[in-house]
């Protein structure tokens, strides 16, 4: 198993545990957050951009397959708002890897993992081209003018799905249909 970590922060060489901002989770306890490799490419984007990803999971429906995947090779999607193209372009982002050894699963479907632990990255990869990245895993991206018809309709599915940053996504159309 590989873990990941991905910033727009160059030259980090220590990661020290910190509170979860996050109202869902117990915010006493600092954490290191690492990602899985099947996980990681959800965080190709800048840091603030709002996305919505999701991919096959053991569980998927033919049906979901079907009505969500463009071609039978596809099984990553991410999806951001136009608004989005150009600092996508201009983003550099540093992906660190850590041992898995202190680190316990905390989402399955998200693919998050945390250490109570300062952990130290074994190694660093720099990627200039996130579009090129994205590809290079695979990964579909579809460009919208909203994300919230489809966040709504990928939580109702069988797919494995994240949304994050969705506070910076446009406002919720005023009719769900549209």
């Amino acid at each position: 198993m590989r873990l990941f970590h991905v910033s727009e922060t160059p030259n980090i060489t220590v990661f020290k545990p910190r509170k979860p901002k996050r109202n869902d989770l117990v915010n006493e306890t600092g954490l290191v957050w690492a990602l899985s490799e099947r996980t990681f490419v959800n965080f190709f984007t800048p840091r603030d951009c709002p996305r919505v990803t999701y991919h096959v999971a053991p569980h998927t429906h033919c049906a979901d397959k079907k009505n969500h995947l463009s071609a039978p090779d596809i099984e990553h999607v991410m999806v951001i708002e136009h608004a989005w193209v150009q600092k996508m372009q201009a983003v550099t982002l540093y992906v660190y890897e850590f041992d898995p050894k202190p680190f316990v699963l905390q989402d399955e479907q998200a693919g998050y993992y945390v250490s109570k632990e300062t952990v130290q990255p074994l190694a660093c990869y720099v990627i200039q081209d996130v579009w090129h990245a994205l590809a290079s895993f695979n990964v579909e991206v579809r460009l919208v003018e909203n994300l919230w018809p489809i966040c709504r309709t990928i939580q109702a599915s069988s797919f494995y799905w994240s949304m994050c940053r969705m506070a910076n996504a446009q406002p919720a159309c005023k009719n769900p249909d549209t």
